[in-house]
């Protein structure tokens, strides 16, 4: 491979937006990773044939009958983990590696006046800055059990085509350029040390149009010689005024040979690193994925299936309901669902991996999300953005260190619970919907969240009342009280049940932080919601 810093001829960087078709790009892409059909060939067979063999098959009647696992209804918490080629810069957000080949975006022109050019310096020649020189996957996996995370979710490759792992189906991996470490593998083997469960994501769906903004100007996205991992870097097609998510009107083209190598580098992950859970984004709800998506869901299940079985994430209608985990991207939902989901986000507000400047959600906002989304039958799948030499910043660290701290004291209310015939009561309601979770007005001492576990009622109140007096109206004397725990210090709180609820005498100065925990114990154990 030629020196990737060097400047290239304009007759290979200069603009193929207008001279080259979609089938064009996609021939570019096949021939840069043809050493690779062989290997990508094998992997879509063998997911073809699994797939046809174990308690599921690669249609969507028999993937609906998948079951949660209990290990991840009981988790409620784990952890994200965004890094990769883009902590780099540590500019803009985990998508410069797009945005910086978009004209006019802050992260172009930042691009330029820091390394020059784009066809003289591209994304690619960010490359040798990432070194992980400081990634201890020991510490990483201890600070996450600290935090009470139950699993651990790094991505394996995000939207960039930059593998971390060791890919057979790829020259652009973190063994072989950059850090030269299977970074997802020492994770993989620390996590699981620790004894949590290991997840992993992938973003590569949107790879296939990712850098289609270098195809506009004279940049090395329109180099032949790096299309193996500008990939197809075909035209985005979404229909004006659509967001990103309304994959219904975006008719950007995929190709079979796209479609064969997603499958390919997911059947990949999962025979090398056995994840307990994978998480995708969006674009899998594409159109052009649906005829994939079965092959690789019953590959998967099957495979999973003399390990308790396991875990897909989806947002957006990728998969009908039943067949996968919906995840809520950045937001919550409003009331009990009837089957485990999850939520979403980042510990930092503006960017899922690591940039300069950011700054940090509260450990109090993350611990009432965290009440909010468990009452109504969900988990909450943090993100932490490291820098580029591996260190975890150290506001993340606090904030992690912050959250199990309360979980330490009040984890039975949390761990292994189910839901309450309702979620909670108070003023205070989430707007639902994907990205909107810091839409969330402060929570009151009037607010509280509910959850059961082994035949005890839990009462999350999210503020300490100033009087010292704490009403839940959700409770009444047919419930039946006889005892309430305060978890803070384990001492019993008196009670009185009156007619418009159970009335809590509290100490005077609140007795721990962020939310204050209630056991109560009834007359008929508790059982959980079924909605």
């Amino acid at each position: 491979m030629a020196s990737a810093s060097a400047a290239q001829p304009a007759s290979q960087t200069a603009a193929t937006a207008d001279r080259l078709t979609p089938e064009d790009f996609d021939a570019q892409w096949q021939q840069a990773t043809s050493k690779y059909a062989p290997e990508r060939q094998r992997l879509v067979q063998e997911a073809e044939t699994g797939a046809r063999t174990g308690p599921f098959r690669p249609d969507w009647a028999s993937l609906r009958g998948y079951t949660t696992p209990t290990w991840y209804q009981d988790a409620k918490f784990g952890i994200f983990v965004h890094w990769g080629v883009f902590s780099v810069p540590a500019f803009g957000s985990e998508w410069y590696s797009r945005n910086m080949y978009l004209q006019g975006d802050k992260d172009y022109t930042h691009h330029i006046d820091t390394y020059g050019p784009q066809a003289q310096f591209g994304y690619k020649d960010l490359i040798p800055q990432f070194k992980a020189e400081r990634f201890d996957p020991d510490a990483w996996a201890a600070l996450f059990k600290q935090a009470g995370a139950r699993y651990v979710v790094p991505v394996a490759e995000h939207h960039d085509g930059f593998a971390l792992y060791d890919s057979h189906l790829s020259d652009w991996t973190a063994v072989k350029m950059g850090p030269r470490r299977d970074l997802l593998g020492e994770l993989s083997t620390a996590i699981r040390a620790q004894g949590l469960h290991f997840g992993l994501s992938s973003h590569r769906a949107e790879h296939d149009w990712f850098f289609d903004g270098g195809r506009h100007f004279d940049s090395d996205v329109n180099d032949p010689r790096y299309a193996g991992l500008y990939g197809p870097a075909q035209l985005r097609q979404l229909e004006a005024g659509k967001d990103d998510g309304e994959v219904a009107y975006d008719w950007t083209p995929v190709s079979q040979a796209f479609r064969e190598d997603w499958l390919a580098r997911t059947t990949e992950l999962i025979d090398r690193y056995h994840p307990d859970l994978i998480y995708f984004d969006w674009w899998i709800a594409h159109p052009t994925f649906r005829a994939t998506l079965p092959t690789m869901l019953s590959y998967y299940y099957n495979s999973a299936a003399s390990r308790g079985g396991a875990v897909v994430d989806y947002k957006l209608g990728a998969f009908p309901p039943g067949a996968g985990t919906l995840d809520i991207e950045r937001g919550q939902l409003t009331g009990i669902h009837p089957t485990t989901w999850q939520t979403d986000t980042s510990i930092s507000n503006a960017s899922w991996g690591y940039i300069e400047h950011d700054t940090y959600k509260s450990p109090t906002f993350l611990i009432h999300m965290l009440a909010d989304v468990v009452s109504k039958n969900g988990n909450l799948l943090l993100n932490i953005g490291p820098r580029a030499d591996g260190t975890i910043p150290d506001p993340a660290r606090e904030i992690l260190l912050a959250i199990g701290a309360w979980l330490k004291t009040n984890g039975e209310a949390i761990y292994g619970s189910r839901p309450w015939r309702v979620y909670g009561e108070g003023p205070t309601e989430v707007e639902g919907g994907t990205f909107n979770d810091t839409k969330t007005k402060p929570y009151t001492a009037q607010d509280f969240r509910f959850t059961t576990h082994d035949g005890h009622l839990y009462a999350i109140e999210m503020a300490w009342p100033e009087d010292g007096r704490a009403l839940i109206h959700s409770l009444s004397a047919a419930d039946g009280v006889r005892a309430v725990t305060l978890l803070g210090d384990r001492r019993k709180i008196a009670f009185e049940q009156r007619a418009d609820g159970l009335l809590l005498h509290l100490p005077a100065k609140p007795v721990g932080a962020h939310a204050y925990v209630f056991r109560i114990d009834l007359t008929t154990p508790t059982s959980p919601s079924t909605p």
